[in-house]
């Protein structure tokens, strides 16, 4: 019976291998996929199942649009329409107005497959590209606000952050809706850009900043006699980070346990099946109940610490909890991508287009 690496395993092979190593992912955006793809015109019978792919993102897309609209901006929400509870006092009109994102959406997605003739494994290699843009936004993001928030954190416990930005805003960093809103949301938009203009997906980077985070609660602890709270909330902040935004790059790399009692012994067509039906089945279903049991309501796991900007009890500490709740979040979303993506390269195998991974090589881990 063989397994696959737990991704900690992976990034440790990722380190020994050194910079020479080129992720999966990362080649598919610098050009050069890491999956070979067919060529030629589409066949019409794959439409279906290209249409199902694409349905699926926009339906998530809508719905995490819909759930800003409903929980930051007090619109109504769809549940008016069928008779539920509105979330806020404006008119049902902007209720309509939610359902119609859901369309607009539908009908973007629609009609991209239906004008376009592109092979199932090219879609495929195409939704893990915008999948890579929004983990290597994610890490950049935990990387800034982790070093901005420590500094923040450390001059305010050295009582040093009167004199560094004035007395009335170092009484407003103290604040978790002024820090969040006017600290970490420009840093998570300054983010996106830079992720615009690299190519790494930085796990590595990510695994080895939490060592030396370690390493320095070591040092300070029994050499310096000195630690804070704001030390072991960094740790945690980035190794949450590190597994739940690496779990996608995992999938792709076949890097998660695979009981392959007889999933090793299949056919590639069959492989093709089990991967297609395990995508949606228990993959993409997975990712849909996170997000329904995270964002379904105000006070729900996800949406409640990030609308309050939720924080630790430490004082002292940083004021990033709010965001290790969004983690969650940014991991079904991420998930979901993926399992579209191997999805639609599963039906590929099934239908024997050539380019297919080799999940020989993935099943000796």
């Amino acid at each position: 019976m063989g397994a696959g690496k737990f991704p900690s395993l992976l990034f440790i092979d990722t380190i020994k291998k050194g910079s020479a190593t080129m992720t999966a992912l990362d080649s598919v955006q610098d050009g050069s996929p890491a999956m070979n793809t067919g060529t030629g015109p589409t066949p019409k019978s794959v439409r279906p199942f290209r249409l199902f792919g694409w349905a699926i993102l926009a339906i998530m897309a809508a719905y995490l649009l819909n759930n800003y609209l409903t929980y930051w901006q007090d619109l109504p929400g769809i549940a008016p329409i069928y008779g539920g509870a509105a979330n806020g006092a404006l008119p049902i009109v902007w209720s309509w107005f939610q359902l119609a994102v859901y369309v607009g959406f539908l009908a973007v997605a629609i009609v991209y497959v239906m004008r376009s003739q592109t092979p199932l494994r090219v879609d495929s290699a195409r939704i893990s590209s915008i999948n890579t843009f929004i983990i290597r936004t994610a890490f950049f993001a935990v990387l800034i606000v982790g070093l901005v928030d420590s500094a923040i954190s450390f001059l305010r416990i050295e009582e040093l952050l009167p004199a560094v930005v004035g007395q009335g805003l170092a009484d407003e960093l103290g604040k978790s809706r002024f820090r969040g809103a006017y600290v970490h949301m420009p840093l998570i938009a300054l983010s996106f850009v830079i992720a615009a203009f690299t190519r790494t997906l930085g796990f590595t980077w990510l695994a080895l900043l939490v060592v030396v985070a370690e390493l320095l609660i070591v040092i300070g602890r029994f050499i310096l006699s000195y630690e804070q709270a704001f030390m072991a909330d960094l740790v945690r902040f980035w190794y949450a980070a590190l597994f739940l935004f690496a779990s996608a790059y995992t999938l792709l790399e076949e890097g998660h346990v695979r009981v392959d009692v007889f999933y090793a012994g299949l056919k590639p067509k069959t492989r093709g099946y089990v991967n297609a039906v395990g995508s949606v089945f228990l993959g993409m279903a997975l990712c849909a109940t996170i997000l329904a049991i995270g964002m379904g309501g105000k006070q729900n796991v996800i949406n409640a610490p990030i609308l309050s900007y939720e924080t630790t009890q430490a004082g002292f500490g940083l004021y990033v909890k709010y965001l290790m709740a969004g983690f969650l979040g940014v991991f079904a979303v991420t998930m979901m991508i993926q399992f579209v993506s191997y999805f639609m390269d599963a039906v590929a195998d099934v239908r024997g287009e050539p380019g297919g991974r080799d999940h020989d090589s993935h099943a000796a881990h």
